[in-house]
């Protein structure tokens, strides 16, 4: 069943094109394979970014908020870095290349997301407490992309590399993986203490 992409505002690829048109911020973006690419770029597969502040108990619903969008940036046929936007009090505005384990497995876990038989709008949840970036498949394909929050029913699939105790490409329900998020953020109990 093909992924139903949410389309980007258009001040956020505005931007990544710019970006992309300046020889300046190519040259001084952190990416090697950026910078060593003959040819046309184009930004591909736009992405919302939501950050879950903070893992609540199971039976609270999770918050979420939209940090920015992200696309990966081709080079024919092979992505060689992603761009970030970010919203300003002004608008979309450019944040930064850049590329890394999480450019593969981004690529991997839309592939896995694309052979599944239910319909998704695919985006990222970033969960900063875990250092943890997962795709998240949200059910509403319909949904306002920069608005919502994860569904008991929805899906994660952690990005590699993933916490230890999660595994990378696994795809969970969010009812699943939050009460597991939350045991790997309890503090384990000091020797000798009372449990």
């Amino acid at each position: 069943m093909p992924l139903h992409v949410p389309p980007a505002p258009a001040p956020a690829l505005r931007c990544v094109l710019a970006a992309l048109g300046s020889p300046t911020a190519v040259r001084e973006a952190p990416t090697p394979a950026l910078r060593s690419v003959q040819g046309p770029l184009s930004p591909e597969l736009p992405l919302p970014v939501h950050v879950l502040d903070q893992i609540v108990p199971s039976g609270s619903a999770p918050y979420t908020r939209l940090t920015g969008w992200r696309f990966l940036i081709r080079s024919g046929e092979r992505a060689v870095a992603a761009a970030e936007t970010m919203l300003t009090p002004d608008g979309w505005t450019f944040s930064h290349f850049f590329e890394g384990p999480y450019l593969s497995s981004t690529e991997r876990a839309l592939r896995q997301a694309e052979s599944m038989r239910t319909p998704f709008q695919p985006r990222l949840l970033s969960v900063p407490e875990l250092y943890m970036l997962t795709l998240w498949l949200h059910g509403d394909t319909d949904a306002d992309a920069g608005t919502g929050t994860p569904r008991p029913t929805d899906v994660l699939v952690p990005l590699a590399p993933a916490p230890p105790g999660i595994a990378a490409h696994r795809p969970h329900r969010v009812a699943d993986l939050l009460p597991v998020m939350t045991l790997r953020l309890t503090p384990a109990p000091l020797l000798g203490s009372p449990a």
